[in-house]
């Protein structure tokens, strides 16, 4: 928007990229209130170089410095950037997907909304990673999850709240700030979720997926047993992590190489 800061992007491009390769726009996590760039570099250099594709992540404002709509509206400002040098970077703009985890998960989902009210920006894929999307926090699972070592109703709670600015909960969130509160998600980009049976957003998770479905949307959802959050990075070597990982990566190389 006009008077908003410059939004810087990181890209990562693999030695030998092909001209016209497809592409994925990163949004790392920290339930809208920590993280950066860096924290994601492994994961996109990785993606980067496996599938040989350019990977791009987004540093966007946090809260509660910066609440809603900055952080998304952020996300939206280094996409558009992003689709709208295609031709300089080399990219193909027709396959560019988009993901992210946990509040970058949430972002993704409020920015396919975005993009497809915008009508500005295609996007060919959506990949949600146990994704924050339900300010209510009022599912079975946010309730079941207490543990401290782990992201919990108390900090979900709290994350809403700095991203909302205390409104969380209320009659009037917009659906790009939360997805879960939309009701018209017909014309969304395909989509694959991915959640752990022991997360708090596993219900939400579901929901969503099912939502989608019913509008029309092509979606996968895959939970798998005694997963939390963030457990595919704390617990990289389990076979569950490893098995994650590998469905993840597959779904995206099926979403930009026309296998899916």
């Amino acid at each position: 928007p006009e008077g908003a800061p410059d939004v810087m992007v990181r890209t990562y491009r693999p030695a030998g990229l092909p001209t016209n390769a497809p592409a994925f726009y990163w949004i790392h996590g920290g339930g809208m209130v920590l993280g950066n760039v860096e924290m994601s570099d492994p994961y996109c250099a990785g993606i980067a170089a496996q599938l040989n594709i350019l990977v791009a992540s987004v540093e966007y404002r946090l809260a509660p410095e910066h609440p809603y709509p900055a952080p998304i509206e952020d996300c939206y400002a280094g996409l558009k950037w992003f689709a709208g040098a295609a031709s300089e970077l080399g990219i193909d703009s027709a396959r560019i997907a988009i993901g992210g985890g946990s509040a970058g998960g949430g972002l993704c989902a409020g920015l396919a909304l975005l993009a497809r009210d915008r009508g500005e920006i295609d996007v060919c894929f959506q990949l949600l990673v146990y994704p924050m999307i339900d300010d209510r926090n009022i599912s079975n699972s946010s309730h079941a999850i207490t543990d401290p070592r782990l992201w919990n109703r108390e900090k979900n709670t709290i994350g809403w709240s700095s991203y909302l600015a205390g409104n969380n909960g209320g009659e009037d969130v917009p659906v790009y700030a939360a997805p879960a509160r939309a009701t018209n998600l017909e014309g969304l980009p395909p989509a694959y979720i991915n959640v752990g049976a022991l997360d708090l957003f596993v219900d939400e998770s579901i929901d969503y997926a099912q939502a989608l479905n019913a509008a029309g949307v092509r979606t996968e959802l895959h939970v798998y047993p005694v997963a939390f959050h963030g457990s595919p990075n704390s617990v990289s070597e389990s076979p569950i992590s490893q098995q994650w990982a590998a469905d993840q990566q597959n779904a995206l190389r099926g979403a930009l190489f026309g296998d899916r």
